[in-house]
């Protein structure tokens, strides 16, 4: 089986490449994983400050610290900013690796399903301890 950027006879070099990578779309894709981390550094930053202040809390102190608003809007922002980031970085290794088209397409499919169900799950977690608390 040939893939698509072999020699396939009297293709030149640009219809072999044809298909191979979004030229106009790289940017746009890179542009939002470095917003993504650099979103991220200060809501982890935040976290960790938080969980260290917080030090041995039990589960009653922890859910009504979290169910202040201001901790539960930093929740969410730093799970949708972490999941983003998570699905952009693992769509590029999916895409640099996995070489059959039909099994790629399956991958980046079943992975966002994946993380958005978890991110989902993650801000449906927050919420209820927010509005419960």
């Amino acid at each position: 089986m040939k893939l698509k950027w072999e020699d396939k006879g009297f293709k030149s070099p640009l219809a072999r490449a044809k298909g191979l990578g979004a030229g106009h779309d790289g940017t746009g894709h890179w542009m939002k994983q470095r917003v993504t981390s650099v979103a991220s550094l200060p809501l982890v930053l935040w976290l960790v400050w938080s969980l260290v202040h917080l030090g041995a809390a039990d589960y009653a102190e922890f859910t009504s610290w979290l169910a202040r608003p201001v901790n539960a809007i930093l929740m969410i922002l730093f799970v949708i900013a972490v999941f983003t980031h998570a699905i952009l970085g693992a769509q590029v290794v999916i895409e640099d690796y996995v070489h059959s088209e039909g099994f790629k397409f399956a991958k980046l499919t079943a992975m966002k399903l994946f993380y958005y169900a978890a991110a989902v799950t993650c801000i449906f977690s927050v919420l209820k301890v927010a509005f419960a608390g």
